[in-house]
């Protein structure tokens, strides 16, 4: 029995240290493949966070902007720019857009008493300013947490229909040449924003506002006021 019982102590002996170290050694590559995927997923997430806070950065600037733009040219007292028999027509006080630069737009409409403008928007040291008219310009967007890198306003080829006049008009341009058009305006804005965070988080924004208040565009040179020749 004494041959049994020595096989049996062999049998029952503990891993050797070799062993050990193979199995800390497998523990640690686990460990770690463990640790680089979760550190992966955590670095995942925040990009994705970043990515969907400055796309609706974007997306509510871009949308201020088309709201804003959208208005310009109201004029409460538009029915005065309506041709009758007995009324010469006035021009829309608030028609002009101005583009002082690609980045920049300034332009006008009535939004009640005494509140006229001059509104606009421009981009400067990495954010987008607006310009409530005697509160001077303001940060539209958080440069904490979002940096512009681009806007540009573009105006679109404009459609110009003619307006019949009763008369045609004087001189070699052509009967039709001084009677005045309606013109059709549109504007093309493109965002371009990094997060302050992550600059390689980037996105580029572009919407396209059509400006619901036409313009009338006089041409009779010998009354620039008058909507038809005499």
């Amino acid at each position: 029995m004494r041959p049994h019982t020595h096989v049996a102590r062999r049998q029952e002996a503990g891993l050797s240290l070799v062993e050990l170290l193979v199995g800390v050694a497998v523990g640690l590559f686990v460990v770690a493949g463990a640790a680089m995927l979760v550190g992966s997923q955590l670095s995942d997430n925040r990009r994705l966070l970043l990515e969907t806070q400055l796309q609706q950065d974007l997306r509510s600037s871009a949308d201020i902007i088309t709201r804003e733009l959208r208005r310009t040219g109201y004029w409460s007292q538009s029915e005065n720019g309506v041709w009758t028999p007995t009324a010469t027509p006035q021009p829309n006080p608030f028609a002009t857009v101005t583009l002082p630069a690609a980045t920049e737009v300034s332009y006008t409409y009535r939004r009640g008493p005494g509140q006229e403008g001059p509104y606009g928007f421009k981009l400067e040291n990495g954010s987008i300013k607006t310009l409530l008219a005697a509160a001077g310009w303001q940060d539209l967007t958080d440069p904490r947490t979002l940096r512009i890198t681009g806007l540009t306003i573009t105006p679109n080829n404009a459609n110009e229909i003619v307006l019949p006049c009763p008369t045609d008009c004087p001189g070699p341009g052509g009967p039709q040449d001084c009677w005045p058009r309606l013109v059709v305006r549109s504007f093309t804005v493109t965002i371009t924003g990094q997060a302050v965070h992550d600059a390689a988080v980037q996105r580029t924004l572009q919407t396209t506002v059509r400006l619901r208040n036409d313009r009338v565009r006089f041409n009779d040179p010998l009354n620039p006021t008058q909507y038809c020749p005499a």
